[in-house]
Protein backbone atom coordinates (compact mmCIF):
# COMPACT_ATOMS: atom_id res chain seq x y z
CA UNK A 1 0.00 0.00 0.00
CA UNK A 2 1.31 3.46 -0.91
CA UNK A 3 2.38 5.56 1.96
CA UNK A 4 0.95 9.40 1.69
CA UNK A 5 2.12 12.70 2.64
CA UNK A 6 2.16 13.93 5.90
CA UNK A 7 -0.75 15.72 6.83
CA UNK A 8 -0.64 19.58 8.05
CA UNK A 9 -2.91 20.76 10.95
CA UNK A 10 -3.06 24.31 9.18
CA UNK A 11 -1.84 25.48 5.83
CA UNK A 12 -1.83 28.84 4.07
CA UNK A 13 -3.55 29.04 0.58
CA UNK A 14 -1.23 28.23 -2.54
CA UNK A 15 -1.73 32.67 -3.20
CA UNK A 16 0.04 33.28 0.35
CA UNK A 17 2.91 30.19 0.03
CA UNK A 18 4.43 30.08 -3.62
CA UNK A 19 7.11 26.90 -3.44
CA UNK A 20 9.41 26.47 -6.82
CA UNK A 21 12.39 26.49 -7.94
CA UNK A 22 15.35 28.85 -8.32
CA UNK A 23 15.60 28.91 -12.32
CA UNK A 24 13.97 26.79 -15.01
CA UNK A 25 16.66 26.28 -18.23
CA UNK A 26 19.02 23.82 -16.92
CA UNK A 27 21.04 21.25 -19.24
CA UNK A 28 20.71 19.00 -16.94
CA UNK A 29 16.84 18.72 -16.09
CA UNK A 30 16.06 17.34 -19.69
CA UNK A 31 14.46 13.77 -19.67
CA UNK A 32 14.51 14.26 -15.50
CA UNK A 33 12.44 16.88 -14.59
CA UNK A 34 11.16 17.92 -18.67
CA UNK A 35 10.22 14.71 -20.95
CA UNK A 36 13.09 13.68 -23.15
CA UNK A 37 12.66 15.44 -26.66
CA UNK A 38 10.12 17.94 -25.23
CA UNK A 39 11.81 20.49 -27.44
CA UNK A 40 10.63 19.20 -30.79
CA UNK A 41 7.23 19.92 -29.66
CA UNK A 42 8.02 23.79 -29.40
CA UNK A 43 6.94 23.73 -25.65
CA UNK A 44 8.63 26.17 -23.58
CA UNK A 45 10.25 24.98 -20.12
CA UNK A 46 8.22 27.29 -18.12
CA UNK A 47 4.60 26.59 -19.54
CA UNK A 48 5.62 22.57 -17.91
CA UNK A 49 6.97 24.16 -14.63
CA UNK A 50 3.91 26.35 -14.16
CA UNK A 51 2.23 23.39 -13.81
CA UNK A 52 3.50 22.10 -10.93
CA UNK A 53 4.56 25.69 -9.13
CA UNK A 54 3.51 28.61 -8.27
CA UNK A 55 6.42 30.51 -8.81
CA UNK A 56 9.65 30.37 -10.23
CA UNK A 57 13.13 32.72 -9.49
CA UNK A 58 14.61 34.16 -12.20
CA UNK A 59 18.60 33.74 -12.19
CA UNK A 60 19.13 35.10 -15.19
CA UNK A 61 18.26 38.46 -14.17
CA UNK A 62 21.46 38.40 -11.89
CA UNK A 63 23.97 37.90 -15.30
CA UNK A 64 22.74 40.79 -16.54
CA UNK A 65 19.33 42.99 -16.93
CA UNK A 66 16.58 41.47 -18.51
CA UNK A 67 15.24 42.13 -22.17
CA UNK A 68 12.06 43.15 -21.59
CA UNK A 69 10.63 41.48 -24.83
CA UNK A 70 11.52 38.25 -23.45
CA UNK A 71 9.70 38.76 -19.67
CA UNK A 72 6.78 39.55 -22.09
CA UNK A 73 7.59 36.20 -23.86
CA UNK A 74 7.41 34.59 -20.26
CA UNK A 75 4.35 36.14 -18.79
CA UNK A 76 2.11 34.90 -21.70
CA UNK A 77 3.59 31.24 -21.46
CA UNK A 78 2.98 30.93 -17.70
CA UNK A 79 -0.36 32.98 -17.82
CA UNK A 80 -1.77 30.26 -20.30
CA UNK A 81 -0.82 27.28 -18.00
CA UNK A 82 -1.17 29.01 -14.78
CA UNK A 83 -2.91 32.40 -14.55
CA UNK A 84 -1.73 32.62 -10.91
CA UNK A 85 1.82 32.42 -11.50
CA UNK A 86 4.56 35.16 -10.01
CA UNK A 87 7.93 35.36 -10.71
CA UNK A 88 10.59 36.68 -8.30
CA UNK A 89 14.21 37.81 -9.95
CA UNK A 90 17.24 38.45 -8.73
CA UNK A 91 18.97 42.62 -8.89
CA UNK A 92 21.64 42.28 -11.67
CA UNK A 93 25.05 41.16 -9.86
CA UNK A 94 26.63 44.89 -10.87
CA UNK A 95 24.78 46.17 -7.85
CA UNK A 96 25.79 43.61 -5.31
CA UNK A 97 28.79 41.84 -6.38
CA UNK A 98 32.93 43.01 -6.57
CA UNK A 99 33.37 42.37 -10.30
CA UNK A 100 35.92 40.35 -9.44
CA UNK A 101 34.41 38.88 -6.62
CA UNK A 102 36.08 35.70 -7.02
CA UNK A 103 39.27 37.65 -6.46
CA UNK A 104 38.60 39.93 -3.86
CA UNK A 105 35.81 40.63 -0.58
CA UNK A 106 32.12 42.29 -1.97
CA UNK A 107 32.02 45.63 0.21
CA UNK A 108 31.02 49.25 -0.61
CA UNK A 109 34.21 49.83 -1.90
CA UNK A 110 34.14 47.71 -4.60
CA UNK A 111 30.84 47.37 -6.06
CA UNK A 112 31.13 49.68 -9.08
CA UNK A 113 27.33 49.56 -11.12
CA UNK A 114 26.69 52.38 -13.62
CA UNK A 115 23.77 54.54 -14.53
CA UNK A 116 23.56 52.20 -17.80
CA UNK A 117 23.24 49.45 -15.28
CA UNK A 118 20.47 50.40 -13.22
CA UNK A 119 18.40 52.19 -16.77
CA UNK A 120 18.36 48.87 -18.31
CA UNK A 121 18.00 46.85 -15.16
CA UNK A 122 15.01 48.79 -14.34
CA UNK A 123 13.23 48.20 -18.07
CA UNK A 124 13.29 44.60 -17.19
CA UNK A 125 12.13 44.77 -13.77
CA UNK A 126 9.38 47.44 -15.12
CA UNK A 127 7.99 45.10 -18.41
CA UNK A 128 8.05 42.30 -15.28
CA UNK A 129 5.67 44.78 -12.96
CA UNK A 130 3.64 46.06 -15.84
CA UNK A 131 2.80 42.14 -16.19
CA UNK A 132 1.47 41.98 -13.09
CA UNK A 133 3.73 39.29 -12.20
CA UNK A 134 6.63 40.53 -10.33
CA UNK A 135 6.16 38.94 -6.84
CA UNK A 136 9.54 40.40 -5.37
CA UNK A 137 13.06 41.50 -6.02
CA UNK A 138 15.89 39.59 -4.48
CA UNK A 139 19.17 41.53 -3.24
CA UNK A 140 21.16 39.06 -3.45
CA UNK A 141 24.65 39.56 -1.31
CA UNK A 142 28.10 37.00 -0.99
CA UNK A 143 29.31 35.62 2.16
CA UNK A 144 31.80 38.44 1.98
CA UNK A 145 29.49 41.24 2.66
CA UNK A 146 29.75 41.70 6.15
CA UNK A 147 27.76 44.10 8.52
CA UNK A 148 29.69 47.19 8.35
CA UNK A 149 28.54 51.34 8.37
CA UNK A 150 30.10 51.38 5.09
CA UNK A 151 28.31 48.27 4.07
CA UNK A 152 25.06 49.85 5.81
CA UNK A 153 25.04 53.39 4.14
CA UNK A 154 25.75 51.71 0.28
CA UNK A 155 22.83 49.20 1.20
CA UNK A 156 20.48 51.82 2.34
CA UNK A 157 21.38 54.39 -0.72
CA UNK A 158 20.82 50.84 -3.34
CA UNK A 159 17.41 50.03 -1.40
CA UNK A 160 16.08 53.80 -2.33
CA UNK A 161 17.15 53.39 -5.63
CA UNK A 162 14.83 50.66 -6.51
CA UNK A 163 11.95 51.66 -3.61
CA UNK A 164 9.25 50.95 -6.15
CA UNK A 165 9.83 46.78 -6.17
CA UNK A 166 8.98 44.65 -3.40
CA UNK A 167 12.46 44.02 -1.82
CA UNK A 168 13.83 41.35 -0.49
CA UNK A 169 17.81 41.13 0.62
CA UNK A 170 19.65 37.89 1.00
CA UNK A 171 23.07 38.39 3.25
CA UNK A 172 24.72 35.26 4.68
CA UNK A 173 27.03 36.59 6.85
CA UNK A 174 25.71 36.17 10.49
CA UNK A 175 26.91 40.10 10.99
CA UNK A 176 23.64 40.71 9.99
CA UNK A 177 21.56 38.47 12.00
CA UNK A 178 20.68 40.94 14.31
CA UNK A 179 17.50 43.34 16.31
CA UNK A 180 19.21 46.06 14.77
CA UNK A 181 19.20 44.67 10.61
CA UNK A 182 15.55 43.46 11.04
CA UNK A 183 14.32 46.99 12.41
CA UNK A 184 15.80 48.85 9.80
CA UNK A 185 14.57 46.30 7.38
CA UNK A 186 11.03 46.56 8.97
CA UNK A 187 11.57 50.43 9.01
CA UNK A 188 12.04 50.51 5.00
CA UNK A 189 9.50 47.95 4.30
CA UNK A 190 12.27 45.37 3.05
CA UNK A 191 12.24 41.53 3.67
CA UNK A 192 14.72 39.30 4.74
CA UNK A 193 16.01 36.71 3.03
CA UNK A 194 16.05 33.27 5.40
CA UNK A 195 19.04 30.81 3.92
CA UNK A 196 19.20 27.13 4.45
CA UNK A 197 23.26 26.83 3.40
CA UNK A 198 26.39 25.22 4.80
CA UNK A 199 27.24 26.87 7.96
CA UNK A 200 31.07 27.43 8.00
CA UNK A 201 32.78 29.62 10.31
CA UNK A 202 30.69 32.96 10.64
CA UNK A 203 27.79 32.16 7.53
CA UNK A 204 23.88 32.66 8.57
CA UNK A 205 22.48 29.69 9.60
CA UNK A 206 18.37 28.87 9.82
CA UNK A 207 16.13 32.23 10.56
CA UNK A 208 12.77 32.34 10.14
CA UNK A 209 12.30 37.07 9.76
CA UNK A 210 9.85 38.46 8.45
CA UNK A 211 10.53 42.27 8.12
CA UNK A 212 7.58 43.20 5.74
CA UNK A 213 4.36 41.57 3.78
CA UNK A 214 6.95 39.54 1.56
CA UNK A 215 8.38 36.17 3.32
CA UNK A 216 10.80 34.53 1.61
CA UNK A 217 13.36 31.23 2.10
CA UNK A 218 16.01 30.31 -0.08
CA UNK A 219 17.52 26.29 0.52
CA UNK A 220 20.67 26.07 -1.62
CA UNK A 221 21.78 22.58 0.10
CA UNK A 222 24.22 21.32 1.81
CA UNK A 223 26.96 20.30 0.06
CA UNK A 224 29.41 21.20 2.85
CA UNK A 225 32.21 19.20 0.73
CA UNK A 226 31.75 21.04 -2.48
CA UNK A 227 30.34 24.24 -1.97
CA UNK A 228 33.89 26.28 -1.90
CA UNK A 229 36.19 23.36 -3.17
CA UNK A 230 34.73 22.62 -6.03
CA UNK A 231 35.94 23.61 -10.09
CA UNK A 232 32.78 23.59 -11.10
CA UNK A 233 30.12 25.69 -9.27
CA UNK A 234 26.89 23.79 -10.61
CA UNK A 235 28.69 21.19 -7.98
CA UNK A 236 27.93 23.44 -4.76
CA UNK A 237 24.04 22.58 -5.46
CA UNK A 238 24.59 18.70 -5.79
CA UNK A 239 22.51 17.86 -2.54
CA UNK A 240 18.90 16.53 -1.90
CA UNK A 241 17.34 17.14 0.99
CA UNK A 242 15.86 14.19 3.47
CA UNK A 243 12.39 14.19 4.40
CA UNK A 244 13.87 14.66 7.72
CA UNK A 245 15.63 18.06 7.17
CA UNK A 246 12.48 19.00 4.97
CA UNK A 247 10.59 18.73 7.88
CA UNK A 248 12.62 20.83 10.20
CA UNK A 249 12.25 23.61 7.46
CA UNK A 250 8.39 22.98 6.80
CA UNK A 251 7.82 24.63 10.44
CA UNK A 252 10.12 27.38 9.63
CA UNK A 253 7.83 27.86 6.75
CA UNK A 254 4.60 28.06 8.62
CA UNK A 255 5.74 30.68 11.04
CA UNK A 256 7.12 32.61 8.34
CA UNK A 257 4.19 32.23 6.26
CA UNK A 258 1.47 33.10 9.50
CA UNK A 259 3.35 36.44 9.66
CA UNK A 260 3.76 37.69 5.85
CA UNK A 261 1.13 38.26 3.72
CA UNK A 262 3.21 35.90 0.99
CA UNK A 263 5.42 33.88 1.05
CA UNK A 264 7.70 32.42 -1.36
CA UNK A 265 10.31 29.08 -0.55
CA UNK A 266 12.91 29.09 -3.75
CA UNK A 267 15.13 25.85 -3.98
CA UNK A 268 18.25 26.68 -5.38
CA UNK A 269 19.91 22.90 -5.35
CA UNK A 270 18.97 22.60 -8.92
CA UNK A 271 21.80 19.48 -10.24
CA UNK A 272 19.89 17.57 -12.13
CA UNK A 273 16.25 19.16 -10.95
CA UNK A 274 17.33 17.62 -6.87
CA UNK A 275 15.68 21.05 -6.85
CA UNK A 276 12.19 19.88 -8.19
CA UNK A 277 12.02 16.96 -6.23
CA UNK A 278 12.14 18.84 -2.77
CA UNK A 279 10.08 21.77 -3.89
CA UNK A 280 7.36 18.97 -5.13
CA UNK A 281 8.36 17.00 -1.75
CA UNK A 282 7.67 20.87 0.64
CA UNK A 283 4.24 21.70 -1.25
CA UNK A 284 2.89 17.80 -0.09
CA UNK A 285 4.50 18.14 3.43
CA UNK A 286 2.93 21.61 4.07
CA UNK A 287 -0.38 21.04 2.28
CA UNK A 288 -0.88 17.74 3.60
CA UNK A 289 -2.36 16.57 -0.01
CA UNK A 290 0.24 14.65 -2.59
CA UNK A 291 0.98 16.53 -5.64
CA UNK A 292 1.43 16.28 -9.19
CA UNK A 293 4.96 15.09 -10.63
CA UNK A 294 6.89 14.52 -14.07
CA UNK A 295 6.88 10.91 -14.12
CA UNK A 296 10.50 10.93 -15.84
CA UNK A 297 11.30 13.31 -12.30
CA UNK A 298 9.66 10.30 -10.14
CA UNK A 299 11.06 7.77 -12.40
CA UNK A 300 14.74 9.22 -11.43
CA UNK A 301 14.05 9.97 -7.74
CA UNK A 302 11.95 7.01 -6.46
CA UNK A 303 11.57 8.47 -2.67
CA UNK A 304 9.34 11.00 -4.68
CA UNK A 305 6.60 8.49 -5.02
CA UNK A 306 5.58 8.67 -1.32
CA UNK A 307 4.83 12.43 -2.02
CA UNK A 308 3.11 12.40 -5.97
CA UNK A 309 1.65 11.04 -8.33
CA UNK A 310 2.82 10.98 -11.88
CA UNK A 311 0.91 13.22 -14.61
CA UNK A 312 0.44 12.68 -18.18
CA UNK A 313 3.67 14.30 -20.42
CA UNK A 314 3.14 18.09 -21.30
CA UNK A 315 2.93 16.43 -25.00
CA UNK A 316 0.24 14.24 -24.58
CA UNK A 317 -1.80 16.75 -23.76
CA UNK A 318 -0.55 20.27 -24.78
CA UNK A 319 -4.27 22.02 -24.29
CA UNK A 320 -5.67 19.85 -21.14
CA UNK A 321 -4.94 20.24 -17.39
CA UNK A 322 -2.42 17.69 -15.88
CA UNK A 323 -4.22 14.34 -15.66
CA UNK A 324 -3.19 11.66 -12.94
CA UNK A 325 -1.93 8.41 -14.69
CA UNK A 326 -3.29 5.00 -13.51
Amino acid sequence: MESTAPVAASQPDSGRLRIGTAGWSYKDWEGIFYPSGMQRTKTHPLEYLARFFETTEINTSFYGPLKPELVKLWCRKVAAVNPRFLFTAKLYRAFTHSPIAVMEPTSAATIRPTDEDERHTREGLDALANEGRLGALLIQFPVSFKNTSLNREYLDRLLRRFMEYPRVVEVRDSSWNSAETLAAFAQKNVGFCNVDQPVMGKSLGPTEHVTTAVGYIRLHGRNYQQWFDSDNRNDRYNYLYKEKELEDWKQRILNVAEKAETTYVITNNHFESKAGVNAIELKAMISGQRMPAPPSLIQRYPELRKFADPVEDFEASPGSQMTLLA
